[in-house]
């Protein structure tokens, strides 16, 4: 039934191919076990995770790297409070109930479990927090990055080209992000963050709109 839907899929919209092989090939070729590989991070590492949703990926890190610091963004109040709950008893993580951006305002976002997005459309919806990142940096300073995750659906094509007109990514020494494909015109918006990216990272795996990791081209010492 699945492969008969995703048949479909690419019958009615051609443009969603790549997306579609991609995954494809995600599941075959195993691409979880490189995505939630974090066996070398550094002693104490300095992860930023946007879109927490439940906090089930800062486990897995926290797993590989109890030590780890990290800063999780989740502008659902929902979700930030249980992910505030979950982390009480952990001075190292901290979470934001905001998302960061271009600049800051407040924003309605659709509200739809860990598919909320200021780009689908869904019936529900809730105001969402959003602070530029040129602000967030002057208050929490973050002279070292070492991960990356994001996860924000479709608010990476905001996000990513911030990050990168601040500086911020390129102090970044791995970053893991999901590009999502929910109209024809984001591709070319991909591949045009995609070359910025290039100039600081290197790509070392891809899955088109499934998930991807870049690694600086020459980390900071840590």
């Amino acid at each position: 039934m699945a492969s008969l839907k995703r048949w479909l899929d690419r019958r009615r919209n051609p443009w969603k191919a790549e997306f579609l092989d991609a995954y494809s090939r995600w599941k075959s070729e195993k691409g979880p076990v490189c995505l939630y590989d974090y066996g070398d991070l550094p002693k104490a590492p300095v992860v930023l995770d946007f879109g927490g949703f439940k906090g089930e990926w800062s486990d897995i890190v926290l797993k590989q790297a109890p030590d780890a610091i990290i800063h999780i963004f989740e502008p659902h109040p929902g979700f930030a409070a249980l992910i505030r709950e979950k982390f009480a008893d952990n001075p190292n993580i901290h979470v934001h109930e905001l998302a960061l951006g271009a600049e800051s305002r407040e924003m309605e976002l659709s509200d739809a479990g860990d598919a909320s997005s200021s780009v689908a459309n869904h019936d529900r919806v809730f105001a969402a927090q959003f602070l530029s990142v040129d602000s967030f940096i002057a208050e929490t300073p973050l002279p070292r990055i070492d991960l990356v995750k994001i996860n924000i659906e479709g608010g990476e094509y905001e996000l990513l080209p911030a990050l990168i007109a601040s500086g911020v990514l390129a102090r970044v020494a791995r970053l893991q992000v999901q590009f999502h494909l929910f109209e024809p015109a984001l591709s070319a918006a991909r591949a045009e963050i995609r070359d910025d990216l290039a100039k600081t990272h290197e790509c070392v795996w891809d899955y088109p709109f499934v998930w991807e990791e870049w690694r600086r081209n020459d980390p900071p010492e840590t």
